[in-house]
């Protein structure tokens, strides 16, 4: 207790200068908790949006993007055909532009497909899709409602569209033929087309990017991939685990979020390391006293690491609450209605906190070695 005390005084004699390093930690463990929070969260809104109603994904093997995959229609024919499938759904993802957006997602779905089942319907219906003959996934000519798509609501706005009016896309024009509300950020700011449209759109007749499947029963994924592999060898069936784990976007993505994370705490640990050294060059004179006075230099370490502990783990503190709340203020932001997550795993939090406060006592290393060599004799005729 006394040793805590202590240290707590010397860090309370420069209130400004502990301040500042607080402050320094402080700011990096928010930017860190928001970077990383903010991009595993497109990660899981994007895998959510694979792993709809369903437990596997099957796409095109050996693909670098699943906007390049080619699922062919043989496959989306036979697929819901096997007896372990309770139901499989293609879809084809394309980008395109419009006059005012120069990036849109689509998504070319059946009617049948969860993203509309389960979706609120803000305005109109999914009778644009089956009035369009889509529930088989079977590209069909139909020209009633071959031109209608559901907007999701975020698309609505900054496309300024409404029920029944028309928007441009890419080089043609389309009916508003619903607007949708969802809880993903890509869903709710895309555009779905019925798939034959989408196909006849983006020329991939006959073609879907994934196809999602839902099996009777989990345990029989294996005799799935199995099976898809003997039929359709240029094919593969991920889980959806094992597609999180192994799609290379998402390995960057989180492979940024840590490392701008990680640059940002070790700027705050550099912060904390010219605290301490300026600290321990300005009490000289207090050391040698202290090892006149029977400290050791193991103690005399122990106090500038202890220093160090309690700036690094204060900031860590205030870092993860600004974090916090930073994060919940972003969730709020309109337009980024569906693109936030703010769940933050403990797991998260905790190594946060470690790595912040390690990094904050490894950068005292030095101040403390240097505080150890101190000779009493000479440190009193410091000036």
């Amino acid at each position: 207790m006394i040793f805590l005390r202590l240290i707590l005084t010397n860090l309370s004699r420069h209130r400004i200068r502990t301040a500042i390093s607080v402050a320094g930690i402080a700011f990096a463990v928010a930017a860190m908790l928001t970077v990383v929070t903010i991009l595993q969260g497109a990660v899981g809104m994007f895998s959510s949006l694979l792993s709809a109603d369903s437990q596997i994904v099957v796409f095109e093997r050996n693909v670098a993007d699943l906007f390049f995959s080619s699922v062919p229609q043989s496959a989306m024919d036979a697929i819901p055909t096997w007896a372990l499938v309770e139901h499989a759904n293609p879809v084809l993802f394309g980008i395109v532009a419009s006059p005012t957006q120069p990036i849109i997602t689509c998504f070319g779905v059946t009617a049948t497909d969860t993203r509309l089942t389960r979706a609120t319907w803000v305005a109109g219906s999914d009778a644009a899709f089956h009035a369009a003959g889509q529930a088989t996934g079977k590209v069909e000519d139909s020209s009633q409602g071959a031109d209608s798509v559901v907007l999701g609501e975020r698309a609505a706005e900054f496309l300024h569209a409404q029920l029944h009016s028309t928007i441009a896309l890419g080089n043609g024009h389309f009916t508003v033929g619903g607007i949708l509300r969802t809880r993903n950020g890509f869903e709710d700011g895309g555009v779905f087309m019925p798939l034959a449209t989408a196909q006849r759109f983006f020329h991939k007749q006959g073609i879907a990017s994934v196809v999602t499947v839902k099996l009777h029963h989990p345990s029989d994924a294996a005799a799935f991939k199995a099976r898809l592999q003997r039929e359709f060898p240029t094919l593969i069936a991920l889980e959806d685990q094992e597609f999180n784990n192994s799609y290379s976007q998402f390995k960057i993505l989180k492979a940024t979020a840590w490392a701008v994370g990680l640059a940002g705490v070790l700027m705050g640990g550099l912060g904390v390391a010219n605290t301490m050294i300026m600290s321990v060059f300005t009490r000289i004179r207090e050391i040698a006293i202290l090892r006149v006075n029977g400290f050791s230099p193991l103690q005399l370490t122990a106090l500038i690491l202890g220093e160090a502990a309690v700036v690094s783990f204060t900031g860590s503190v205030v870092g993860l609450g600004t974090g916090v709340l930073a994060v919940m203020v972003l969730k709020s932001v309109p337009m980024l209605h569906g693109y936030v997550d703010a769940t933050m795993s403990p797991g998260l939090l905790l190594a946060v906190t470690a790595l912040a406060t390690g990094t904050g006592i490894a950068g005292a290393l030095y101040p403390a070695a240097y505080a150890m060599r101190v000779r009493p004799v000479e440190a009193l005729r410091f000036e």
